[in-house]
């Protein structure tokens, strides 16, 4: 696609939902399994917590959507809390959201397929022993499509999450009426006992309160990719910040109705589910190895006449489905996040260029590459793998309500429209209250999950936080040292210009390369070789008299036999005696057509380039020599349509002139 055709890409609101919202909306696949693998963990005691940990849950979430569409309306560029942060608290703060959101992308990928393959295997037991082998391939599953661009990705996934809403909802639906009517569904797992962990059961005061607060740290899970929508506001068609607006409330609103019909009905129907099949009692087959049923599929199973009607398929499968392209939520929001950062110079430059298809190509991968490695680490474990999520999340969101706060005041102190005065004293308060609640959120994060893994998150986002802040020093130097203060003096002409073309044997790249430094007309020119044997050597020079060649050949001597090594010291050696003169080092270069070739051939002469390119003054010109395998590389059907290969006869006449190409706009 032309850089032209990026309006093309922009995005209406029903293919934004599921791009930007399909990590908070499949989020309730999990978060209320979450929330009862903790309060399990004193057996059946503590479920009674479940509403009251559910509507803390549901309360953040509104506080939060409303926050970050204050976000949207105020930064309708883009960057969402990163440009937030660094805008009103600096830039040191700035990359502090940064790194976390960076870190929790990746955690997004990785646990968001980790689930979907949980449930897959629920329905289908006998995939469990490929497991790791699955969630890989399904995240590079993603990142092909997602390479294919933004709004390629959102006609992919847009279908998946809509069954997976309109599933949802129906078993919510269905199972409320079955209750209603008296036919309470009751769950496959209603029958198990539940062993409490040590200790657990009697807990009490402090130790109760921990409890629930750590389930509703879990639970927090639900929250998960809310910030995308801000960080992709340039994504949306016009009005944008409208648009991403309306797209944040309704995904919002969608999330809360899902979560709570699935946490209601999952205390209705009695499911129990702990972190360790083996505190069941009466759990069919060897806890060690049986996987327990999720809560999705125990729902489904119950509501719907068990795990092999038509409908408990698919559930899972619309579930599987979601949970898995809820990463694509990250796969848009690391990437652009990435870009703002390489253009911020905090990353390398690579990751703000875009690919054919107009898609961030680079960040893609390495979101990939990333990803992947973590779940093949962890062995796609949802447990394992959730107690290094969220961290991040709650750190950005934090920041970037305080930043909101610090953004309304600097408004208001220099506003004096009495309807905008209005609007900006609303919307601090609604940032303002969302900033308390999001840190307190963050401090329970931070204690209930830190010993459990979460130390690993926070260990990551001070790696990646140092790292950038080191490639912008980097950058910053580069560009100082590169910055022209004389233009007279930093473009001067060296005195003499010295050719010097480095000789194996005399063949036909030697001579090649001999006419090519000759063209160039330095000041002087000689031919360089380097003894490694005497016979060998002598019978060159046999030949260079033989052929009379006008260029003189000089000999290095080489008693260790090395090649690299005398050349240099012969090239610096020149270049301290004659401090004024540049030295053009002319180097015959094969070109192969294969990969394994590669290593049969130009070795010396890449040693050699990476130790000139070092020495002040010296040139390294590579003069290449087509081997005949490199033909096949240009073979006519391999070729563009329209390219001509050098020497073949073409349709026009010999005096008619050839068009200048589209993409030269000057000469």
């Amino acid at each position: 696609m032309r850089s032209e055709e990026l309006g093309e890409t922009l995005l209406p609101k029903r293919l934004a939902l599921p791009i930007f919202a399909s990590d908070p909306l499949s989020s309730v696949a999990y978060a209320t399994q979450e929330i009862l693998l903790v309060l399990t963990v004193g057996g059946t005691a503590f479920l009674y917590l479940t509403p009251w940990v559910a509507a803390g849950v549901v309360a953040l979430m509104a506080v939060v959507v409303m926050s970050y569409r204050q976000v949207v309306h105020a930064y309708p560029s883009g960057g969402g809390s990163y440009e937030v942060v660094s805008t009103n608290l600096g830039a040191r703060s700035g990359l502090v959201v940064a790194a976390s959101l960076l870190v929790d992308y990746v955690m997004t990928v990785a646990v968001s397929v980790a689930s979907g393959v949980d449930n897959i295997i629920s329905a289908l037991p006998g995939l469990a022993d490929h497991r790791v082998l699955m969630a890989v391939g399904f995240v590079a599953l993603l990142a092909a499509v997602n390479l294919r661009g933004v709004r390629e990705s959102g006609n992919a996934f847009a279908a998946p999450t809509y069954l997976f809403i309109a599933g949802i909802v129906l078993m919510v639906a269905t199972g409320l009426v079955r209750t209603a009517f008296g036919h309470t569904p009751v769950a496959s797992s209603a029958a198990y006992g539940i062993v409490p962990v040590d200790g657990k059961d009697t807990l009490a005061g402090l130790g109760l309160l921990l409890l629930g607060l750590r389930a509703f740290a879990s639970g927090c899970t639900a929250l998960t990719g809310v910030e995308a929508i801000s960080n992709g506001v340039p994504a949306f068609r016009r009005p944008k910040s409208r648009n991403a607006a309306t797209t944040m409330a309704v995904m919002g609103l969608t999330a809360v109705v899902m979560f709570v019909g699935i946490t209601a009905l999952a205390l209705i129907t009695k499911i129990h589910i702990t972190d360790d099949a083996c505190r069941l009692t009466g759990f069919p087959g060897d806890c060690h190895t049986a996987p327990q049923q999720t809560v999705i599929a125990q729902l489904a199973a119950a509501i719907f006449g068990g795990d092999h009607s038509v409908l408990f398929y698919y559930i899972q499968t619309v579930t599987a489905l979601v949970l898995i392209l809820a990463a694509n939520t990250a796969f848009n929001g690391f990437p652009l996040l990435a870009s703002i950062l390489a253009e911020h110079r905090y990353l390398p430059r690579q990751l703000h260029t875009r690919g054919d298809r107009l898609a961030y190509s680079n960040g893609i991968i390495a979101l990939a590459v990333v990803a992947g490695g973590l779940l093949w680490l962890y062995g796609a474990n949802v447990t394992s793998l959730i107690h290094l999520y969220i961290l991040g999340v709650f750190t950005s969101f934090t920041l970037s309500q305080i930043g909101m706060v610090k953004h309304w005041n600097g408004l208001l102190a220099n506003e004096t429209d009495a309807s905008v005065r209005h609007a900006a004293h609303r919307s601090r308060v609604i940032n303002g209250f969302g900033a308390v609640t999001t840190a307190l959120v963050l401090v329970i994060v931070l204690l209930t999950k830190f010993t459990q893994g979460a130390w690993l998150a926070v260990l990551a986002a001070i790696v990646l936080f140092a790292m950038m802040r080191g490639i912008r020093r980097h950058y910053d130097g580069v560009a100082e040292e590169l910055a022209v203060d004389d233009p007279h003096a930093e473009s001067v002409r060296p005195s003499r210009v010295h050719g010097v073309v480095l000789v194996s044997k005399v063949h036909k790249p030697t001579l090649r390369a001999l006419g090519y430094a000759q063209a160039f007309r330095p000041d002087s020119l000689e031919a360089l070789t380097v003894e490694v044997e005497k016979e060998a050597t002598e019978e060159l020079e046999r030949q260079w008299e033989s052929l009379g060649v006008q260029v003189p050949l000089k000999v290095l001597d080489s008693p260790y036999r090395e090649i690299a090594k005398p050349v240099v010291g012969y090239v610096r050696e020149y270049r301290r005696t004659n401090p004024r003169d540049a030295v053009a080092v002319f180097i015959p270069e094969y070109v192969v057509g294969h990969w394994w070739e590669h290593v049969l051939h130009n070795q010396s002469a890449l040693w050699l380039k990476s130790r000139l390119l070092f020495t002040p003054g010296v040139m390294v010109i590579s003069v290449p020599w087509q081997l005949s395998s490199s033909s096949r590389a240009d073979h006519p059907a391999r070729r563009a349509p329209g390219a001509v290969r050098r020497g073949e006869p073409t349709a026009r006449s010999e005096h008619e002139k050839l068009p200048a190409p589209e993409n030269v706009r000057r000469s």
